[in-house]
């Protein structure tokens, strides 16, 4: 209940508007643009993990990871998976949202980028206090594929594959 309230209290309250951008390309170039900006947990969840890796009282590199260490190496493997996930599904929602509310695009970046800066804080208090964080990323997620499948089949089958 609470992704859904933040981004429309962002959405009413922030003051700024999406260009007009007419044509698939200009939206899916606006798309690229605005999720550049989610890889900045991720490239943040890199830095750290390599500086703790350095720092580890580890006497074998290659040996097994203390929990500082791993916490980091975990977040980055998860969060570059769901970066995926979340830039696909990005770009194809920028094809099928009309103009008004192409404003969600940089809201829900912003929705993921501090997603997952909660998750990684929550995951290092503990592991039983991560499913806010997580449930921040993956529930917005699954909400953009359920769009993304109405619009494919229901909506536009027509132009399934054009």
């Amino acid at each position: 209940l609470f992704c859904p309230c933040l981004i429309y209290g962002a959405y009413i309250f922030l003051p700024f508007d999406a260009p007009l951008l007419p044509t698939t390309s200009a939206r899916l170039v606006y798309t690229l643009r605005c999720t550049a900006f989610a890889t900045f947990p991720i490239v943040l969840g890199m830095i750290v993990s390599g500086i703790s890796r350095l720092c580890s009282s580890a006497l074998e590199p290659f040996g097994e990871l203390h929990r500082e260490v791993e916490i980091h190496r975990t977040y980055v493997s998860q969060s570059v998976n769901l970066f995926i996930l979340y830039f696909f599904n990005m770009a194809v929602l920028a094809t099928y949202l009309p103009q008004e509310l192409l404003k969600l695009i940089p809201l829900l970046t912003a929705l993921f980028a501090i997603s997952r800066l909660i998750f990684w804080a929550s995951y290092a208090i503990g592991r039983s206090f991560r499913a806010f964080g997580f449930s921040m990323t993956f529930l917005p997620l699954l909400a953009m594929l359920l769009w993304n499948l109405y619009g494919m089949f229901i909506l536009e089958p027509e132009n399934l594959l054009s």
